[in-house]
């Protein structure tokens, strides 16, 4: 008898949704997060510390970023509850009609999804950037579409955060963490509002940020879910016509203590990386679901993700420190540049000095006189620290694109370690490669009518290597096992009652931020279940 309706693996766009919207329904639901319930005090952005997640030694270090590392790609990942949306740029945008037109199953429409994107849109409470708030970054966003005549493709984005109507630049001291406001969100959770201190990526100090721990997990533990966090899953195995056994190892005072649980239904959703890596060694290594499709790891993608920085004259600020990472956008995926489709946004990237300093500022000292002068320190220096931006003349350029979604990812050997198995990938840029030159040649444009010079990151120009925060596919959806891993409601080929919902199943580039259309995906799988 199993003790769990559904066991879910990860918690982030895919895992969080599923397991909120099954829960409501009533269903025993256990969700098994590799990382940290990380509290707002705990967040890199305030301690500079826990930066990093060590997937060879996570019982000693299970920090915030988790970098696979291969031999022409790095990705990007994020680890704790609530998963890549700790992490990611705020974004919530959907995918584009045309897209759904090939390489989907066809009962994935944007029509389909209509009713599943509303969902998102109701939980993260979406908004734009308030006029009145408008970064620097924007306006030039903005001023460069205009002066190459692309203005009507000039947008502001959907951002999950949440803005207080009188904040001001002009304000005294206006990134002070004392600014912001707090409320509370339709699920009982405290939140603040945004002052535009930078440091999304590393998480928000004042909890502006409608992150899935914020909404979609407390929704779900509200209606009896349990989230167990610092739970390893290393293998699932078909326990007859009852369900599945889900073997794991939970981090417990720097130790790896092993354990399982059942459940009637599994849902893999630990990302792009995690589900297919989980998956390969169940088949390849595991030998407990030798069944899977030959297509498990085929058809990966790096979502085009490019960062071209720009750089202006010292004299003109644009603080790319300062304000949510990101917030606007100009659409060219109509292919109407190079006959390639991509979404350049503007960027912004997390005051990580600043904060080293605030945090040091911060402590206090047991000698009262060393106190003192900690004190006198906090107000002579704590606004100037706030304010000061030594790259404030730098201009990040972003963007996403539809790339050939042709990697491969695999199990492999090392000779060094020939009884282990390392997840490696196969990736070949030529085919990819259009699209990012015509995104770097955009980018070059934008930067010239703005009045900065382009700077091509040399890992480009030297070496052809990319870095991605969006990898998807490896568990692709499709019509059946020769081309695909799961069919359009997530379940898995051959595997009753196994379902996969997260960016994995994303069987082709998206061309933008992926998150809505990732939690749309998870809110339609959980609907049918």
């Amino acid at each position: 008898m199993s003790q769990f309706d559904v066991i879910i693996i990860g918690s982030g766009f895919g895992g969080a949704v599923t397991a909120c919207r099954l829960a409501e329904k009533g269903m025993k639901v256990l969700v098994l997060e590799r990382g940290r319930r990380w509290k707002r005090q705990e967040f890199p952005s305030v301690t500079n510390q826990d930066y990093i997640w060590d997937r060879h030694r996570p019982e000693k270090r299970n920090g915030w970023f988790d970098f696979r590392v291969f031999k022409d790609m790095t990705v990007v990942q994020g680890a704790g509850v609530g998963g890549g949306s700790l992490v990611y740029a705020n974004i919530s945008i959907e995918a584009r009609d045309e897209l759904f037109n090939q390489g989907w199953p066809p009962e994935i429409t944007v029509r389909e999804l209509r009713p599943y994107y509303d969902r998102v849109t109701k939980m993260l409470t979406l908004c734009k950037l308030p006029a009145n708030q408008l970064t620097r970054r924007f306006q030039i966003m903005k001023e460069g579409a205009e002066k190459l005549g692309y203005g009507d493709r000039f947008r502001a984005l959907d951002i999950a955060i949440t803005f207080d109507p009188e904040f001001s630049y002009d304000r005294p001291d206006p990134f002070n963490y004392a600014n912001s406001k707090p409320w509370i969100n339709a699920h009982g959770i405290e939140q603040g509002t945004c002052v535009h201190c930078g440091n999304c990526d590393l998480g928000c100090p004042t909890g502006a940020r409608n992150t899935l721990d914020l909404n979609y997990i407390p929704q779900a533990e509200k209606h009896g879910a349990e989230v167990r966090p610092l739970h390893l899953v290393d293998c699932i195995t078909p326990e007859g016509n009852s369900g599945y056994r889900v073997d794991f190892e939970r981090i417990e005072n720097g130790a790896l203590i092993p354990g399982y649980e059942t459940a009637r239904r599994v849902i893999v959703a630990a990302g792009s990386m995690g589900s297919t890596e989980l998956l390969l060694r169940c088949r390849d290594q595991h030998k407990t679901l030798l069944q899977l499709s030959p297509f498990l790891g085929c058809n990966w993608s790096s979502n085009g993700d490019f960062l071209t920085p720009a750089f202006h004259d010292p004299a003109h600020r644009i603080s790319p420190t300062q304000g949510p990472t990101i917030t606007s956008a100009i659409d060219f995926l109509d292919g109407i540049v190079d006959n390639q489709q991509f979404f350049i946004e503007d960027g912004g990237f997390p005051p990580v000095l600043n904060n080293f300093l605030q945090e040091q500022l911060q402590r206090r000292h047991p000698n009262p006189l060393i106190e003192a002068v900690y004190e006198w320190l906090r107000q002579k220096l704590g606004e100037k620290i706030r304010d000061s931006d030594p790259l404030g003349h730098a201009m990040p350029w972003f963007s996403q694109g539809i790339d050939s979604a042709d990697g491969r990812l695999y199990l492999r050997r090392s000779w060094l370690t020939p009884w282990q198995r390392h997840m490696d990938l196969k990736w070949d840029i030529k085919r990819s490669q259009y699209v990012i030159e015509a995104i770097i040649k955009m980018h070059a444009r934008l930067a010239e009518a703005t009045g900065g010079v382009a700077a091509v990151p040399p890992t480009w120009t030297l070496f052809k290597n990319l870095v991605t925060p969006h990898p998807l596919g490896g568990c692709n959806m499709g019509i059946s096992s020769e081309n695909g891993v799961v069919d359009h409601r997530g379940e898995v080929f051959r595997y009753k009652n196994l379902y996969v919902a997260d960016g994995s199943i994303v069987p082709e580039a998206i061309g933008l931020n992926p998150s809505k259309t990732i939690a749309a995906l998870a809110e339609r799988i959980a609907d049918l279940m």
